[in-house]
Formats: C-alpha cells, sequence, structure tokens
C-alpha cells in the first residue's frame, strides 16, 4: 500500500506532518479530514514504491509468526487493562517486524482517526485475513476482545504448524526431483553423446543399435540441436500453466484433480475439515452469525472445491435447514463432522463440539503427511533408480552386442 507525506494544519492552528498509508490521495484526505486537521500538502513517498529493494525481497509481507506474536502481545496488555492505543503503541515500538512497525503505523492513525480496531485491520488484508477482521469485529462488540484475541492466535499457531508440516514433507520430494531432472539434462547433454560417439566408432556408422539406445540418443540430439527452443518453451508453459491456477476457472480444476488423486485426497480432506472445523468454530465461539460465518469459512478453507460445498450448505440454512443436515448430505465432509455439528446444534455448544473435531482432524494430518512421507522416499528413489537403469541398459545392451559380434 502506498505511503503518503502530508503536512496539515489542526484546529489550533498547529502545523503538523507525517506520513500515512492509504490506497489513494481521496483516501488521506478523508483520513486527515476525520482527525479535524486541514490538509496542506500530499505527497506520496518513496517507502510504499512497489519498486524498492524492501519490497522485491519481500519486506512489505508480515510473516506469520509476527502476527501470533502481535495477537498474543495485544491480547495480554488489552487483558490487564492497557488502554487500546497505548497497547498499540507499545507493540509498534518494541516489534522486531519492519514490516508490522510500518502497518501499524497506519492502523494506530486510523485507530486515533475515531476506526474500531477490525475496521483500521481491515485495510491491511494481506496481513489480516477476513477471519481476523470478523473475529475482532466481534470482540469489540461484544466487549470481549482479550479472549477473542487469545483465541486467534491460537487457531492461527494451529494453521502454522499444519502449513510448516505440509511444506516440510513436501521438502524431500522436491529436492529429489529437482535432482533428477538436473542429472537427466545432464546424462543428455553430456554423457549420452560421447557415449554415442564411442558407440559409432566401435561399430560403424551402419551398426544398429537397440531401440532403447536409439530413443537415449534421439532425446540428446533434439536437446542439443533445439534447446533454444525446447527451454523458452517450457518455461512459458510453467509460466502460463501458473497463472492460470491462479485463475478461478484454473484454481477450481486443480482442486478437483487434486481431490481424486490417491494418498494426496487423504490429506487434502483432513486438511480442509480440520481448517473447517477450526476457524468456524472461532468465528461461532466470538459471536458471528451462522450465515455470515459460513462465507468466512468457506474462503479461509483455501480449496475451491469445500468452498462451493459450504457455500451452497449457506444457501440452504438460509432457507430454514441446518447445517448438519446439509453437510450430512455432501460427501466431501466424513460422517464424524455432521454427526458432531447436530450435536452441538441440539446443544447449543457447536464451537466447543467443532474444537474436538479440529483437534482430532490436526492429529490425524499429522499421521497422514508421517505416512506419505514414509512412501514418498522408497518411490522416488525407485525412480531415480529406474531412469539410471534405463540409461544404463543403453548404454550396455550395444556394448555387449557389439562385443558378441567381435566375437
Amino acid at each position: 500500500m502506498p505511503t503518503f507525506n502530508y503536512s496539515a494544519v489542526n484546529q489550533k492552528g498547529d502545523h503538523v506532518s507525517g506520513t500515512i498509508e492509504a490506497t489513494e490521495r481521496s483516501a488521506v484526505i478523508k483520513s486527515l479530514t476525520s482527525q479535524n486537521l486541514q490538509p496542506l500538502s500530499i505527497k506520496e513517498g518513496t517507502e510504499g514504491s512497489s519498486l524498492s529493494l524492501f519490497n522485491v525481497l519481500g519486506g512489505n509481507k508480515v510473516k506469520n509468526d509476527h502476527i501470533v506474536i502481535f495477537t498474543r502481545e495485544l491480547s495480554a496488555m488489552i487483558g490487564a487493562g492497557v488502554p487500546i492505543l497505548r497497547a498499540l503503541s507499545s507493540l509498534h515500538d518494541h516489534t522486531d517486524s519492519k514490516a508490522l512497525k510500518k502497518l501499524l503505523v497506519g492502523v494506530i492513525k486510523d485507530v486515533e482517526g475515531g476506526d474500531q480496531l477490525g475496521d483500521a485491520l481491515a485495510k491491511y488484508p494481506n496481513a489480516f485475513s477476513d477471519v481476523y477482521v470478523n473475529m475482532v469485529r466481534a470482540g469489540e462488540s461484544a466487549g470481549i476482545l482479550d479472549d477473542i484475541l487469545k483465541r486467534l492466535a491460537y487457531q492461527q499457531e494451529k494453521n502454522s504448524t499444519i502449513r510448516k508440516k505440509i511444506k516440510s514433507a513436501m521438502t524431500y520430494p522436491m529436492v529429489l526431483v529437482g535432482i533428477t531432472i538436473v542429472a537427466f539434462f545432464g546424462l543428455m547433454l553430456f554423457v549420452i553423446p560421447q557415449i554415442g560417439k564411442i558407440l559409432k566408432d566401435l561399430g560403424g556408422e551402419d551398426a544398429e543399435l537397440p531401440l532403447i539406445t536409439q530413443i537415449m540418443l534421439g532425446i540428446s540430439s533434439t536437446l542439443i540441436n533445439f534447446w533454444f527452443i525446447i527451454i523458452p518453451l517450457v518455461i512459458a508453459a510453467v509460466f502460463f500453466a501458473l497463472r492460470y491456477f491462479k485463475t478461478p476457472s484454473g484454481k477450481s480444476l486443480l482442486h478437483h484433480v487434486i481431490l481424486r488423486v490417491p494418498g494426496l485426497k487423504t490429506i487434502i480432506i483432513k486438511v480442509a475439515i480440520a481448517r473447517f472445523a477450526r476457524t468456524f468454530s472461532a468465528l461461532i465461539g466470538a459471536g458471528v452469525p451462522v450465515l455470515e460465518a459460513l462465507g468466512i469459512t468457506a474462503h479461509a478453507i483455501g480449496n475451491v472445491v469445500y468452498e462451493e460445498a459450504l457455500m451452497e450448505a449457506s444457501k440452504s440454512v438460509e432457507s430454514g435447514s441446518t447445517l448438519s443436515a446439509e453437510i450430512e448430505k455432501n460427501p466431501l465432509f466424513p460422517a464424524i463432522v455432521p454427526q458432531m455439528l447436530a450435536v452441538g446444534e441440539e446443544t447449543g455448544q457447536t464451537d466447543t463440539v467443532l474444537v474436538k473435531v479440529a483437534d482430532f482432524y490436526e492429529e490425524e494430518v499429522d499421521v497422514a503427511i508421517e505416512g506419505i512421507s514414509a512412501i514418498i522416499e522408497p518411490v522416488m528413489i525407485v525412480f531415480m533408480g529406474g531412469m539410471v537403469g534405463l540409461i544404463a541398459a543403453s548404454v550396455m545392451l550395444p556394448i555387449a552386442s557389439l562385443s558378441s559380434s567381435i566375437k
């Protein structure tokens, strides 16, 4: 978000200046006017430039760990009776995150101008999600902001733990895939051509080579002669594929395909159910209306298939149906989820029941990730061994054939 440097006059006639983050100049003027300041000059600063080295290196992104710490500390300070502005100022002065410090400048100015904390945080969607903002708003309305912030911090820690475990499980296979690709191109570009030359020297230009050897030599020759076409095409294909998968239709296609992949499907379902249960329970516990909570949760799960399912359920709930009955009709949700939801609806403790569901599925995610990690390692080793075996066979078969001919 751009940063603007401003100069203004207050009601006493004193000149004041400072910086403020806003989407455009009109928003800056509105913010200053709400603070009873008369703007004199407004200039866009260089701190918010998207071309700055700070932004290029990702410095403008607030890390999830810093948000968790900020949330816990703000909860503790508000719970101890510290006024919200004083708490925010203290956190701004003591945070180690430059990105969070910069963000809090705008939040403090907005709160000083009379905005609610939830409304001030809503202006920074890259740092504070819809779930976060709506829970803060609900906490302010109910007068239990400190308790809501504790829930938020706990929820974010759980989500962060799941993400880290998934990334950790995927790191090893991705490294192996990278090594395999580099090894393949290295062999095709440098080793196979030399071996092909040796074989032709031994058997002559008219020597009949095994089919597998001919295929390997053909791939190698194509890569060497047309690398300037193949490499840009591969890069362009990857680039456009990534862009397509970020579009609504591409994301929907990807998520539908992933849910059909054996092994991966189980993890995706358990992660989605855990996120649904944790997020929905937190919103309901914060006093957010059911329909609004369903809409926020649908977008927070991060899977288009589940988002569509929850939005459809929301329409039926709005018409008078119960959420448990609608979810029971959908095979995406395991039987335990509608059963536990039904118990929660009957007892009025939906948030408490769903927390237990979230805990259960988060443990299931851990088990599933450990299981698939144990399977991936031998599969990747077999794959790499198979590739090396094919190359070795393409070399050894013609050598054995030539040796027979020489005898």
